[in-house]
């Protein structure tokens, strides 16, 4: 059972390519995430999952599916009065003991005063977690949510995701720059660059002559703050025309790193 799932999802912002032909799906409880260079449809791939972009292709949604989303940025006027409390109660309200446990779960208690716009960047991430999670989701959508923060808090902010998820069960789909910042959190990695260039378990992808083709050898990122001890020995030989500048060819088993297009 998939809780979400894309076949042949293509979006295009009037005449650019932007996602050609992406099939993906999650599962119930499992931890999903989207990497890719900047421009390769990682944000859009959200977008249109969630319908708010024009796209064609299938996208199927379980009956009743809840998502709680998190946006990569929040715009607000910082001159309006808006207190934590009130923000969390849009679009729906809560009772005051359900804003405080959840702000505590999420590691910003007693912040219910506080004006939105006066928060640090880790603080209004956790907000805005919080705010997802008031709506008891079957899936957290999170686009690109440690954006600005530094790698201590990178790491923290993953590590709590994980604890949500193995806590409630909620399943989470979610974009990074990094594959090495949220490697530990992640059941199955989907690499994008404008199509799918490969998809497994994140210590197989790490290693991809495709990953390594749009990232490179150094993006180590948060990973010492932030690994989990692994005892896996992978063979890589891919075959897929990784970017859409490059047409070096590799191949690799298929169990550990599927290829679409």
């Amino acid at each position: 059972m998939t809780l979400i799932e894309a076949k042949g999802l293509t979006v295009r912002h009037g005449a650019q390519l932007v996602l050609d032909k992406v099939d993906m799906s999650v599962a119930p409880g499992e931890i999903v995430t989207i990497v890719g260079p900047n421009g390769s449809g990682k944000t859009s791939l959200l977008r249109a999952l969630l319908g708010l972009i024009q796209s064609k292709g299938k996208v199927t949604r379980k009956a009743g599916l809840v998502i709680g989303y998190v946006p990569q940025k929040l715009a607000l006027d910082p001159t309006l009065p808006l207190p934590v409390r009130t923000f969390l109660n849009l679009p729906k309200s809560h009772k005051p003991d359900q804003i405080s446990a959840m702000l505590g779960r999420v590691g910003v208690p007693g912040i219910e005063a506080r004006q939105v716009a006066e928060l640090s960047g880790g603080q209004l991430q956790r907000v805005l977690l919080a705010r997802a999670l008031l709506e008891n989701p079957d899936i957290l959508i999170l686009d690109e949510p440690t954006q600005g923060l530094d790698q201590m808090g990178e790491a923290g902010f993953y590590r709590l995701i994980e604890d949500v998820r193995r806590d409630t069960g909620v399943a989470v789909l979610m974009v990074s720059h990094d594959l090495h910042v949220v490697m530990s959190a992640s059941d199955r990695v989907i690499c994008l660059n404008g199509h799918v260039c490969c998809e497994g378990k994140p210590q197989v992808v790490q290693n991809a002559p495709e990953y390594r083709a749009l990232f490179g050898h150094g993006t180590q990122g948060a990973l010492a703050l932030y690994q989990h001890a692994h005892d896996h020995d992978h063979d890589h030989n891919c075959t897929h025309d990784h970017s859409h500048e490059h047409s070096q060819e590799h191949r690799a088993p298929q169990d550990e790193v599927e290829h679409a297009g």
